[in-house]
Order: structure tokens, then sequence, then C-alpha cells
């Protein structure tokens, strides 16, 4: 049996790392509605200061993707992760609405290259019969960061000031930096805790399945981001990510708004449909390696994060029920996840797919920004973020729409009689 630390070594040291990244993104969710008391915000500018990240979270994608190919993903995601920290504490430092927007935008300058360079990594470590699965375990770090953001959050906002919030939940990264920069390895020829079999198998593996692409997942990048298939893919990304954001970033102020109750309670409160959201992630993903069918994981998902949301902005209900829809939304939105970034590596050979994940992360992600400005405008312009919401909805179902009818099965589907690897973490 082939030896597996690859499993305890790379995956969750990747997974703390995002889970940290994550953690300073989405904690100005929970903490924007506390700021009003040194300088008032509107609506909009909240959305701007949610949205304005993914507008620096573009910036880096392509550009990391190579430095970490040619040069070193472990070394491009530590010097990222330093320079994230840094801009994290910046935002409890601000003084201004407009310090406050460009420390958010700083922050998504830095964190915006890791997601590609990670992408890279895990594709020199785990073969294509590992990777979905690779993919969707390092994955599971964005509901988990949401389950630990919002109660922590909450809890520090009862007891200290929202700047002090921001300044302690950037320091962690500097330290995560040095288990990174320890633990982690490039690939496994220069791994220092692997052993000479797991080596072996896996620099042998990995070059047989490149050696065995077809002609077409080997062209350039300028094919190969052209392609149909990855253009729908951007897309199908920017639609999702548009409701999905839009969502996730305004949770916190639906449910105070439900409970009127303190920042602790609002912060469990949050947590709780991203606890149902991590257990259909997993299952999501599961049943997507089992049938081959990454299409249908991606579409009904979807579909029924849009039930949701229009159930529960258009009809009045008591605050449990509401509570159980936001379960229902949240849990649509992430399960997806696993299933879709199994499919660019289906369609493009190694020395491109790092590329073109980083396009469509980073175009996709510009729905991070329209998203929770959309909701911001709306709310100012009608007085009820129910329009926006609705509008969330319609996001969602073009991006449903796109992935059912746009994307050929043949191309993202994976052979559902291929045994299942018997090396397991």
């Amino acid at each position: 049996m082939i030896p597996r630390k690859r499993w305890a070594y790379v995956i969750p040291v990747a997974v703390v790392m995002y889970l940290l990244a994550y953690l300073d993104r989405t904690n100005v969710a929970v903490i924007l509605p506390y700021i009003g008391g040194d300088f008032p915000l509107s609506a909009s500018a909240k959305g701007l200061a949610s949205g304005i990240f993914f507008v620096g979270y573009l910036v880096l994608q392509i550009p990391a993707a190579v430095l970490a190919a040619k040069w070193s993903a472990r070394k491009t995601v530590l010097i990222l992760m330093i320079a994230w920290a840094f801009a994290a504490v910046l935002c409890g430092l601000v003084r201004n609405e407009t310090q406050l927007h460009l420390a958010r935008l700083l922050l998504g300058l830095f964190e915006g290259g890791v997601w590609p360079a990670v992408l890279i990594l895990l594709a020199s470590w785990f073969p294509q019969a590992e990777r979905a699965r690779a993919n969707a375990l390092w994955m599971t770090c964005l509901p988990i960061s949401a389950i630990v953001m919002s109660p922590l959050s909450g809890l520090m906002l009862d007891h200290m000031s929202w700047r002090w919030v921001f300044v302690l939940q950037g320091l962690p990264p500097l330290l995560w930096a040095v288990v990174w920069s320890f633990a982690v390895a490039d690939r496994p020829a220069k791994a220092r805790w692997i052993s000479a079999e797991e080596r072996e198998y896996l620099e042998t593996t990995l070059k047989a399945e490149e050696d065995a692409k077809p002609a077409f997942a080997k062209q350039g990048y300028r094919q190969a981001l052209a392609n149909r298939q990855v253009l729908l893919l951007i897309g199908v990304y920017f639609f999702w990510i548009t409701g999905f954001y839009g969502f996730s970033l305004w949770l916190p102020s639906v449910v105070k708004a439900m409970t009127g109750g303190s920042a602790t309670a609002v912060g469990f409160l949050s947590a709780v449909p991203y606890v149902l959201a991590l257990a259909g992630m997993v299952a999501c993903a599961h049943w997507s390696d089992r049938t081959g069918n990454r299409r249908l994981a991606v579409t009904v998902p979807l579909l029924v994060a849009i039930a949701g949301l229009l159930l529960g902005n258009l009809v009045h209900w008591p605050p449990a029920v509401q509570l159980v829809l936001l379960c229902v939304v949240a849990t649509g939105v992430y399960m997806p996840y696993g299933p879709f970034w199994a499919i660019p590596s289906r369609l493009l050979g190694i020395e491109v797919v790092a590329v073109a994940m980083g396009l469509i992360n980073a175009l996709g992600n510009l729905g991070g920004f329209a998203g929770p400005y959309l909701v911001g405008w709306l709310t100012d312009v009608t007085g009820s973020a129910t329009t926006g919401f609705v509008v969330l909805a319609a996001f969602l179902a073009v991006a449903a729409g796109l992935a059912f009818f746009g994307l050929k099965p043949a191309a993202v589907a994976e052979s559902a009689h291929v045994p299942a690897p018997t090396r397991h973490p």
C-alpha cells in the first residue's frame, strides 16, 4: 500500500492557511454594523467596503499563478500571507470611510494570488483520481471559516472595540507563515518528510497522466483561455459568486434584524447555516465523484438556493422559519464548490490549468464586488433589502442555466465506472 503522508501534511496546513485568509476577508460582514459610532456608513458604503476587496483580488490571480508555476508556490503563498496579515491589521487602524476602503482593497490584492498558487501546489501532490477529493477537502475551509468567524467576531465585539477585532484577527497569519514555511514543499521531490515509495508513486503517476492527455489539453495559454468551455465556467462562476457573496456578507445583518440580540448571539446564529453548508458541500462532492455528474452537482444546489432566497424574502415568515431558509440558501451556494473546481482539470493540462483557474477565479470573483454593493445600493434606493435578494436569486438562476445548458456533459464528466482509489487519507 502506498504511504499517504501527503494527506496529513499538505491538506491540513493549506486548510488552516486559507481559513485564516477567509476569516480576514469575511469578518467585515459581522464588524460593519458596529463601525457607525466612529464614522457613519451608509448601506452603499458598507456594501462597497465588503465588495471593494474583490477589485484588488482580481489583480494578482494570473501573475501569482505564473510565479507559483515557474518559481515556487510555497514561497509565493508565504509572501502573500505576510502581506495580507499587515493589510488585515490596517483595517483596524483606519480613521474614515476612504481609508477603510483602501485597506480592504489592499487586503484583496494580497489575498488574490493565494487561490491559484494553492491549486498549483495541489496539482503537484495529488493525481487526477485524488484531485477532486483533495480540492474539496481544502475548500472545506470556506464554510469552516464562517463557522469560526461569526461566533468569534461576535464574542470579541461584545468585549472589545471593532478596531481591536480587526487587529487581533489579522495577526494569526504571521504565526502560521512559520508553519507553512517548514511543513509545505512545492513538490514531492523537495519534501523532507515523504517516503521514497510515496515520492516515486506520485512522480510516476503525475507524469503518466500528463503524457496521456490529448493535444487539446496541452494547447497554449491563449487558446486554452479562449476555449468556449473555459469562458462558460467564467460566466457560471461570476453569476454564482454574485449571489454567493451578496448573501453571505449580508447574512449577519439579516440575523441581527431578526433577533435584535447581542453581537455574540448574532455571531452564533450566523454560524448555524454554515454548519449545514459544510455537510452539504462534502456530501455533494462525494456524490459527484461517485456518479461523475459534475453538471447536476453544480446546477441542482443553485436551484435550491434560489428557492430559499425567494421564499425567504417574498413571504413573511416567523424568525425561526427565516433561519431555516437561510440554512437552505447557505447549503445551496456552498455545495457546488468541489464539483465545479474539478471541471477545469478535465479540460486542460497542468501547464495551463492553473492560469485558467486563476482567470476563472479572478473574473468570477468580480461577482464578490457586484453582490454586496448591489444589495447595499438597492437597500438605499428602496429602503428594503428584499429587492436586492430577489436580484441575487436571478443571478444564481443565470449561473444554473449556463451550467446546465452550456457546459458539455462529455467535457465536464468523469467516468462513474473508474474504480475508486484504494489509498485514502
